[in-house]
């Protein structure tokens, strides 16, 4: 790993308060799922679907032994032989209820149709999340949401990448081996950023 990519991330975050709130938004994701062990729903806009966060979790899930943290990518568009992992639709959030987490990623405003099955999925008793750009919809149906504004310091996607691994560092059980220290996190994150996009598992 290039220690000057390292150097520049640390440069980015530092003084501000990304890195505590994305432990506090990672601390919220797990607590809602975890304990009920219902199922993480991820699902972003017809524009984007947050591949990446899917990848990290489902590792970060594996590495802190928390099963519970892998989520169940949700897609706008399935396709005719798509493995069964990836061709589970929309229809899946609405019918999502009591003790299953809903996390949408919303880097502009979802449509009407994706509010629609997220609000059913609210009122049905499931939690919603939100990872987002400050859309005032999203925000009011979220229980919980991290807004990454357009003039933040980082991105969206840098964002995602601080949830998911603050998600699976604070959830490492007792006596279960950890994954070096910060610099080895912010190693894996600078990989991470400057890497391709994973394939689609």
């Amino acid at each position: 790993m290039d220690a000057v990519r390292v150097a520049l991330l640390r440069e980015v975050l530092a003084g501000t308060a990304w890195p505590a709130e994305a432990r506090r938004f990672a601390g919220v994701l797990r607590s809602s799922v975890v304990p009920h062990g219902g199922g993480l729903l991820l699902v972003g806009t017809a524009e984007y679907e947050p591949w990446h966060l899917a990848a990290h979790l489902v590792d970060e899930a594996a590495w802190s032994g928390q099963p519970a943290l892998a989520p169940t990518l949700v897609r706008h568009r399935v396709r005719r032989g798509d493995p069964a992992h990836l061709a589970v639709g929309l229809a899946r959030v609405e019918t999502a209820g009591r003790g299953e987490t809903v996390l949408l990623v919303a880097p502009q405003r979802p449509d009407t149709g994706l509010l629609e099955r997220v609000h059913d999925a609210r009122h049905s008793g499931a939690t919603v999340l939100a990872l987002d750009a400050g859309d005032p919809e999203v925000q009011g149906l979220a229980h919980e949401a991290l807004t990454v504004p357009r003039s933040a310091e980082v991105d969206l996607d840098t964002v995602q990448h601080l949830v998911s691994a603050a998600t699976g560092e604070n959830g490492v059980p007792p006596g279960h081996p950890r994954r070096g220290g910060l610099r080895d996190r912010l190693s894996r994150l600078a990989d991470h950023l400057t890497a391709p996009p994973p394939r689609r598992w």
